[in-house]
């Protein structure tokens, strides 16, 4: 067997070195980890152990938190004393005077937020005597009609009929059926024609119309509306499931209505 040679031994020894320093243990002299406390018992090691979970040790870490978490929940109580308060302050409106004040008793040191209410306007009251206008908002879901239009009358078509609306009308809420929705404004007559919506009209002679697709009437035209008619007569005819029945129905409707509207 031969001996290894003085460079074999060089290099053994190099690594040896090497890997007692980068370990952070004490090695042996075969470079083995040792250490240098005695490995107590485990019956002794069990009584030096806590098994309370909730136990608080008094450490600085512990001290540095309550510090810190004392100056974070005083901090909102100190801009409020900083804050300047100014008479021009908007007034809380009346439909959030109770939450305002159910708030305030529960967290006093915030703010409230703020709710739909309070960026919205306050209706007028309803007036002891009738009005001679109705003031009309007229909105859809990508357009705004008509945004407090004071007009003489609308005529919108209901489920139950057309209903004419002047002012001092009852307060009453009426689903919007496919049909022409009218606004008359003196001598003026402007025709919408709507596929579906809802209309609210309140005690204060305002009406709030919202449909789901609006478009003057003059803009319709007469060739097509006969071809979407005959398109969904006979999707209608041909249909298999419910789903087909029902969609082929409502095309068939709302293109009825646009020729009623059209050639009445």
């Amino acid at each position: 067997m031969q001996k290894p040679s003085d460079s074999a031994h060089k290099c053994l020894n190099k690594t040896r070195l090497l890997t007692r320093t980068q370990s952070p243990f004490p090695q042996s002299e075969n470079g083995e980890a040792i250490s240098e406390t005695p490995a107590k018992p485990f019956s002794k090691l069990t009584h030096s152990l806590s098994l309370r979970p909730c136990e608080t040790r008094a450490t600085p870490h512990s001290a540095t938190m309550l510090r810190r978490a004392t100056a974070l929940l005083t901090r909102p109580v100190i801009s409020l004393r900083a804050r300047p308060f100014s008479t021009d302050v908007s007034e809380i409106p009346v439909a959030d005077k109770s939450f305002y004040d159910a708030w305030k008793k529960v967290i006093p040191i915030l703010e409230p937020p703020h709710t739909p209410l309070t960026f919205m306007k306050p209706r007028p009251p309803t007036p002891s005597s009738i009005p001679t206008k109705l003031t009309v908002n007229f909105v859809l879901p990508y357009n705004s009609e008509l945004a407090a239009k004071e007009v003489d009358m609308v005529i919108i078509p209901a489920s139950t009929g057309h209903m004419g609306v002047l002012p001092g009308h009852v307060a009453t809420i009426a689903e919007l059926k496919p049909g022409v929705l009218s606004v008359h404004e003196g001598t003026d007559v402007t025709k919408y024609f709507v596929s579906s919506g809802f209309a609210f009209i309140h005690a204060n002679s305002y009406a709030d119309i919202i449909a789901v697709e609006a478009v003057p009437l003059d803009r319709v035209d007469p060739s097509l509306v006969q071809k979407g008619l005959a398109e969904f007569t006979q999707k209608l005819s041909s249909a298999s499931t419910d789903l087909e029945k029902a969609e082929a129905q409502i095309g068939v409707d709302v293109h009825s209505a646009l020729n009623a509207a059209l050639t009445g």
